[in-house]
């Protein structure tokens, strides 16, 4: 039976990355549907994602790339496209993100499973309970924070989910959670940090006379908001905006730059490179 998989790799730069591959590939007999590969010279490191069709079995495949790697130092990630990533989704008070990736995924806009919904406040559990989807109320304290964050591994061992996206999660993840899931949680914010701090950003740019707001997609890391940018958008504004327009412009974009980013992470488009990441987009 024909399946369709995605391989991405790094590795260090040298001639050969590329033929290798595909040469693999043509000697088992699978059909290269999509390639697309970087390198980074001054990381002095090579990027690459291929789409393709195989018949053979999966684990036939990952033999034979395992035994590639080496030669070539390759961090390999192999995919089946025919299986669905699993997200757990966390959020707070603001449903605007996580009622967006809720229509998305049951109009065929998002390719993935929300397999579970998890929560600070218990606001939400209607919208999500709406779409047949598990809601858990999770509530937490600085006293509670870290048996609340073993609650919540223990959500994404349940429902072995692939990805955490945080939805407007208004709680820091600690060092360990981020160690734990480095690679898997996606947050989404604001475009002001670190220039406007607190409460009420968008009255603070409004007092400033902004003329850029935008939203940020990024990798969570235990650097606060500083983790590996994927997406950014941005609207122009003017005089003529008040700071509920403000924040009204902002929620929109802060929709589109998370779905983006958990589309691309789903579809395996995304590699680190340091503190940065190679996005090949379609």
């Amino acid at each position: 039976m024909t399946a369709e998989y995605v391989l991405t790799l790094s590795c260090p730069d040298r001639p050969g990355v590329v033929a290798a591959v595909s040469g693999l590939l043509a000697g088992r007999g699978c059909n290269i549907t999509e390639s697309q590969q970087y390198g980074d010279r001054v990381a002095d490191r090579f990027f690459m994602r291929v789409q393709f069709l195989s018949d053979l079995p999966d684990d036939e495949l990952r033999t034979a790339f395992a035994a590639l790697a080496p030669e070539f130092g390759m961090e390999i990630r192999l995919r089946d496209l025919g299986v669905k990533p699993k997200a757990l989704v966390l959020v707070s008070k603001l449903g605007h993100c996580l009622n967006d990736l809720l229509y998305r995924v049951r109009s065929g806009l998002l390719d993935i499973e929300i397999v579970a919904v998890a929560s600070n406040h218990p606001d939400l559990r209607p919208l999500t309970q709406s779409y047949g989807i598990d809601y858990h109320h999770l509530p937490v304290t600085p006293e509670t924070k870290p048996r609340q964050e073993a609650e919540i591994l223990t959500l994404v061992e349940h429902y072995q989910a692939d990805m955490v996206v945080l939805a407007r999660y208004m709680q820091v993840l600690s060092e360990d959670l981020c160690g734990k899931l480095a690679g898997q949680v996606i947050n989404i914010h604001h475009s002001f940090l670190p220039s406007f701090k607190g409460a009420k950003p968008y009255h603070q740019a409004y007092s400033r006379g902004v003329k850029l707001i935008g939203a940020t997609a990024h990798y969570v890391t235990p650097d606060l908001d500083e983790g590996p940018i994927i997406e950014q958008e941005v609207a122009r504004v003017n005089h003529t905006h008040s700071p509920d327009d403000l924040a009204a412009i902002g929620r929109d974009l802060e929709c589109q730059a998370l779905a983006k980013a958990v589309r691309w992470h789903a579809e395996q488009r995304i590699l680190l490179d340091g503190h940065k990441t190679v996005i090949f987009p379609r």
